[in-house]
């Protein structure tokens, strides 16, 4: 059926008329669902954490949160929206390679559940500021294992990589982990890649994980009260991949994790995910302010570039490959010509799709990249050309709510300071 694309019945139209574009749209049912099957499938022995970096707007954290979820945080504004969106400080593990004093400080004076260390000199920092806080602070530990990542689009571990500690590292580290006397080493946090599509490779690499803790185990002479397996479950972006069979993984996982907790009934088992429950559910919505020909070519030049959406030109593992793009216009039609989509930025790599197939498009059309609900304007360079961040609203219950106001000119120059410098005398020899 073709026509004007809706989501839960509101007309794109509408929304883009109301708020502008361009402009991140997200599908509340969508993103519900997402989370309900995975926790619907998943034993209830492994509990589900968000990674804020994934979308650190707060309504979307708070509904994540409203659904079960706990939090994953990697600075010192994603531990505040944590804790505004609701999230209590025991459900809240940070992590990262470069914590700052001022962050280690916000944790042990917050007293969230868990410090994921990732160096022996974090280590030391940790132990330093809990020592003056007068606290015992409990750690987990970042290991980058000795065994190789398997499946991943982005490997994160298993490798040289700024990431967690080598795991011969930790086995040689016992005498200086005894030296803490203000740090609890009480868990282990294992994350090796991202996007990952196919079941067998995620299994492994968590079967290892959980293998891994228990020799971690064996030469620190610990007892693990928790183990984090990482994620890294895919969204299929590109033309060819298909969507990770979430019903085949957990039936999988499952007996893995059934084994581990009756082995070790006081460990808790966590999975962190971001991509997965978000991705799907968001969509950057453009217009289309021209359509040109060049050397043979169609390109529709829009007002939603690589600017507010980096992910679709190429980050990582995006290799110039194309997300889903379509004509919000004219949905459902059939393409009639290849088009080259670009934003308004004056660099040639401002470059959204490369040869889409679409209908006809026409001057003032409105596009859409599909899958877009992670890694979007926040991992974008907004202020390239000062076009600021776009505005993002989320569709729920059939009803059309503002997220996050679009920047303004005013916004953009609000932190800025004009200093009235005269400039130097340059003499004419």
């Amino acid at each position: 059926m073709s026509g004007e694309y809706h989501i839960q019945q509101v007309a794109i139209s509408e929304i883009a008329e109301r708020f502008g574009t361009p402009l991140y749209v997200y599908d509340g049912d969508v993103l519900e669902q997402v989370y309900q099957e995975l926790r619907g499938l998943l034993t209830p022995k492994v509990e589900l954490f968000y990674s804020l970096k994934a979308n650190p707007n707060i309504s979307i954290v708070h509904l994540l949160h409203e659904l079960g979820a706990r939090a994953e945080v990697c600075s010192m504004t994603e531990l505040h929206t944590a804790l505004e969106a609701g999230v209590k400080p025991e459900h809240i593990i940070f992590l990262g390679p470069g914590k700052s004093a001022a962050e280690i400080i916000a944790c042990v004076r917050q007293g969230i559940y868990a410090i994921v260390c990732e160096s022996f000199q974090e280590l030391e920092r940790i132990e330093a500021i809990a020592a003056e806080e007068g606290r015992v602070v409990q750690v987990a530990l970042r290991i980058n294992p000795s065994f190789a990542v398997k499946g991943s689009r982005l490997t994160m571990g298993g490798k040289p990589r700024q990431f967690g500690i080598d795991e011969n590292h930790v086995i040689q580290g016992k005498e200086k982990f005894e030296r803490c006397s203000h740090v609890d080493i009480m868990g282990l946090h294992v994350y090796m890649g991202t996007r990952m599509l196919e079941v067998e490779p995620i299994v492994q690499n968590t079967r290892h994980i959980l293998e891994l803790a228990e020799r971690i185990e064996q030469h620190l002479g610990i007892k693990l009260r928790m183990v984090d397996v990482g994620g890294g479950l895919g969204v299929p972006y590109h033309e060819g991949e298909e969507p990770l069979s979430v019903g085949s993984l957990t039936e999988q996982l499952n007996p893995l994790f059934d084994e581990y907790k009756a082995n070790h009934p006081d460990t808790r088992l966590f999975m962190e995910l971001g991509r997965y429950l978000v991705g799907k559910s968001g969509m950057l919505v453009s217009r289309a302010l021209y359509v040109k020909q060049s050397y043979g070519e169609t390109f529709i030049v829009t007002d939603g570039g690589t600017n507010c959406h980096m992910a679709a030109v190429g980050i990582g593992s995006y290799v110039k490959r194309n997300f889903p793009i379509a004509s919000l216009t004219r949905y459902g039609e059939s393409p009639v010509a290849e088009y080259n989509i670009t934003g308004p930025l004056c660099t040639p790599n401002d470059v959204i799709g490369k040869r889409v197939n679409l209908p006809y498009v026409a001057q003032g059309d409105l596009i859409g990249v599909f899958h877009s609900g992670a890694y979007g304007p926040t991992a974008s360079p907004t202020h390239f050309l000062s076009h600021g961040s776009p505005a993002e609203v989320i569709v729920s219950g059939g009803e059309v709510h503002l997220i996050r106001e679009r920047d303004t000119p005013q916004d953009m120059l609000g932190k800025q300071r004009l200093i009235h410098v005269s400039p130097s005398a340059v003499t004419n020899l």
